[in-house]
Parts: C-alpha cells; structure tokens; sequence
C-alpha cells in the first residue's frame, strides 16, 4: 500500500493500548453458525496456499514499516518515564532525540502524512454455507427493522471473512510539533501538564486498516489450481472431476464474498459468466490454453 499523501484525506482511530501485539481469531468469537461448517475438499485443498498468501500479505506490510518512527516512539515513551521519575534533563534528551528522528524522516521524504510503526494480523474466518449466511443476513436485516441495533450489530460482527492488516502510524503533521510544545512546558517546571501531554500524543497515533476478503484469496487459488488441470492433455478421470470442483468452488466463493457484500456488486456478473464459460470449454476433458486468464484478471482487478 502507498504511503499517505499530506493532502489527502484519511480516517484515524485513536488507540488507548499501543504497544501490546495482538492477533485475533473469529473461531474466537461467535459467527452466525453454531461451529464452523464442513467445507467442500476443493475449498480445503487450497487452504494452505491461503495461508501462505495471509503471511505473505502480513510480511510486506511489516517490510513497510519504519525504525526510525518506532525509535521515536520509544524515545517519547523514555521521556514520559523520565518526567515520572524527576529526571527532566534526560527528557528533554529524549524529546530531542524523537525530534530529530522525525525530522530526518521528513527529510527524505517531504510528502509522508503517516509513518508505520507496527501492523497487527485481524484473521476473520467465516466457514459456512451460503444458506447459512443468507439466513444471518436476512436475521439482521429484520433486527435492523425492528430496532435492535445492539441485536443486529452482534450478529453483524460474525458477517466477516477477512484479514485485517492494521498498521499504527505516527501523524508526522502533528507529533513533531507536539514534541516542541512540550519542550517549553519542561523548561518552566510544568511537569504534570508535560506529561499528560505525552500521555496524550501516545493515545492519539492513527491506525489504518487494509481489508484482504478470504474469498477471493481462495477463489483465485482454486482458479489457478483448475487453470494447471486443464492445460492438461489426456486427463484422467479423478482429474477432470478435480477440475470440475475446483471451477465449483470458485463459483461457491464468488457467493460468500457477493453474500457478505465485499466490492461492487456488478462486478460478480462477469466473473459468473466466465466461470460458466469454463465450465462448458474444460467439459468432457477438454483441454487448452489461455482459458482462465480472463477470469484471472477480473479477479485481480477485483476489489
């Protein structure tokens, strides 16, 4: 993902806890089925390419991130502790030190709005059916009209097959200039109100969230894993049927992902007819190349 532009507009979360690692699993919580439901051998034969490409997704988003502006977080942390303990010299120290991090951050890169300290892994897996789904989502949707709100945001909390790729990040239009106002605040002796507000600057770093649907992860893998099978001349029997599931599970993926309502919904129209498509050009054993890169790139393109 590309780094944030100064003048573009952004959402921020503030966060109260910033340096616990986390990582949160829906099995965890309570998604619309009681337990997870069994998944086609298509659907599971591919799973482990999804996790690799889930750590995959994970590992570049780390790559991204910035010693330097965890260094400056440690440092206004090594300050606050410092105020604490009555040692306002090395504060100041500290301030100076994230000061001038900050600045040769922006130095070499003038535009940045947000520098990545740390990103988290949110894995939501939703293992269910597509009637399953339909009957959750029709639940909150009559919730919704009756007004249980509270009711229906539960239930909605299931409604996810994802990961979260949430990255925390230093506002490097205001935690420099932060930094410099606190300064003065030590010099005069001020010290409760310095540190409350470092306590604040650390409360106020802004969270981004990248949003990856394990549908199509999957479906782009059953894609690929039907694409092998059918460059293939003389296919045996087990792998035509293999074929066959494969395009099926595609199709079933499509579904959940239309289901749980990710991307735009014209665009589930053409992937459904080019899977139909496949279908009838790899029946009876057919076999070719060049088929599925349509569909192939409709699911790139894809949200």
């Amino acid at each position: 993902m590309n780094s944030h532009n100064r003048t573009a507009p952004r959402v921020s979360t503030l966060v109260a806890v910033l340096l616990i690692p986390f990582y949160i699993h829906a099995a965890n919580q309570a998604p619309p089925p009681n337990k997870p439901e069994p998944q086609s051998p298509a659907s599971q034969s591919v799973q482990a390419q999804v996790d690799k490409r889930t750590a995959d997704a994970a590992e570049q988003k780390r790559r991204e991130l910035m010693t330097e502006a965890r260094s400056a977080i440690d440092e206004t942390e090594k300050a606050l502790k410092a105020l604490d303990d009555k040692r306002n010299r090395d504060a100041l120290a500290a301030l100076a030190s994230a000061t001038g991090t900050l600045e040769l951050i922006l130095a070499r890169s003038p535009t940045l709005a947000l520098a990545p300290v740390r990103t988290d892994v949110v894995t939501h897996d939703l293992l269910a059916k597509d009637d399953t789904i339909k009957a959750a989502v029709k639940e909150v949707r009559e919730r919704l009209r009756d007004g249980d709100v509270q009711k229906a945001r539960q239930l909605m909390q299931g409604l996810a097959s994802e990961i979260e790729l949430r990255t925390l990040n230093i506002p490097l239009e205001t935690y420099p200039a932060a930094i410099k106002a606190i300064t003065p605040l030590i010099d005069a002796g001020k010290i409760e109100e310095a540190k409350t507000a470092l306590r604040t600057m650390l409360n106020t770093l802004v969270v981004t969230t990248e949003i990856v649907p394990l549908p199509k992860l999957r479906a782009e893998e059953q894609i690929k894993a039907a694409q092998a099978l059918a460059e293939k001349a003389n296919r045996s029997k087990e792998e035509n049927d293999k074929l066959a599931q494969n395009i099926a599970a595609a199709r079933e993926q499509l579904k959940i992902a239309e289901l749980l309502g990710y991307g735009d919904k014209k665009d589930y129209k053409p992937m459904y007819q080019q899977i139909d498509e496949l279908d009838k050009k790899t029946a009876g054993g057919k076999s070719g190349l060049g088929w599925f890169d349509k569909i192939r790139q409709q699911l790139a393109a894809w949200l």
